[in-house]
């Protein structure tokens, strides 16, 4: 052994004895392997000396056994690891040594300090294992609690939603103050959506943006607008429109103040257009006892 080697060794012996082997002990390419330069510290030979050994039986050395890293892995692993560039032998790219690949150096090595350092070696890896497990074992644990504690809290919402509407019915009334623009949006698509044969919406003041509303309607469910006025731009944007989805009829009305809009045969009272839904304070209510046909008679 040259006297480079042997001070290398020297000198690092003690840092080996104070840091645990499970540090040393790294995950590369889905593997738990241990580098060329720190089994050489613990079996006290010199890098160069243990790889000649191995390249002269590379037959014992499968892949899974060993490799050798790219320089990016172990530019990667020195950086996470604060690996020094001064330790011996970095002039070249190590090998990493899996569990059994380490068995099979020692068996190369056959000295008495290989064996026990063997030992040692690979009560840390089935120690490291075992950890690994156990992490595995308590993520899946915390994976079920939250999933439960998710679930539980979706239920404790269902129930008070039923308790506050036991029949499953859309909101008959409700009131959605400035800036809440979406779920105003919402609120009024998804009774769009529950439409199984017809919408009317009363409202004098329209824009594209009621088209774009209408349009999330199910197939074959007729939509019909009366509004204040038909400007040159709304009977453009309606063109438009009919002519790529299914047509919504437009009429105008004059007589109401108020906005409706009728979903089916339920009547809905609406405090503001729909164009301008969430920009103020507006309330909403579902007219029980109003009859849709009634209404729409005196249009």
């Amino acid at each position: 052994m040259e006297l480079t080697g042997i001070r290398e060794i020297a000198a690092h012996q003690n840092e080996v004895g104070k840091t645990q082997i499970e540090e040393r002990i790294f995950n590369i390419r889905g593997r738990q392997v241990m580098i060329d330069r720190d089994l050489a510290l613990l079996y006290q030979v010199e890098v160069a000396q243990m790889n000649r050994q191995v390249k002269r039986n590379l037959e014992r050395f499968p892949d899974d056994f060993m490799f050798q890293l790219t320089k990016g892995e172990w530019d990667s692993l020195k950086c996470q690891n604060g690996i020094s560039n001064s330790r011996g032998g970095d002039r070249s790219l190590p090998y990493a040594f899996t569990e059994q690949g380490v068995s099979m150096l020692a068996g190369l090595l056959r000295s008495t300090i290989a064996i026990e350092a063997n030992i040692r070696i690979i009560r840390a890896f089935v120690s490291l294992r075992k950890a690994f497990k156990d992490n595995e074992m308590i993520l899946h644990r915390i994976e079920r609690i939250e999933y439960r504690q998710s679930h539980s809290e979706f239920r404790i919402e269902e129930l008070f939603s039923k308790i506050q509407n036991p029949k499953g019915d859309d909101p008959r009334q409700g009131i959605f103050f400035d800036g809440q623009i979406y779920d105003a949006y919402t609120f009024v698509a998804d009774l769009v959506r529950k439409a199984a044969k017809r919408i009317v919406l009363i409202d004098n003041y329209i824009d594209d943006t009621v088209l774009t509303m209408l349009s999330k309607r199910a197939d074959g469910v007729e939509a019909t607008i009366y509004t204040g006025k038909i400007s040159k731009q709304l009977q453009l944007d309606l063109d438009k429109h009919n002519a790529q989805y299914p047509p919504i009829t437009v009429r105008t009305f004059s007589k109401a103040h108020d906005r409706f809009l009728i979903i089916d045969d339920a009547v809905y009272l609406v405090g503001a257009s729909i164009k301008d839904l969430g920009k103020k304070w507006f309330g909403f209510t579902l007219m029980e006892n109003t009859d849709a046909e009634e209404l729409l008679g005196r249009t």
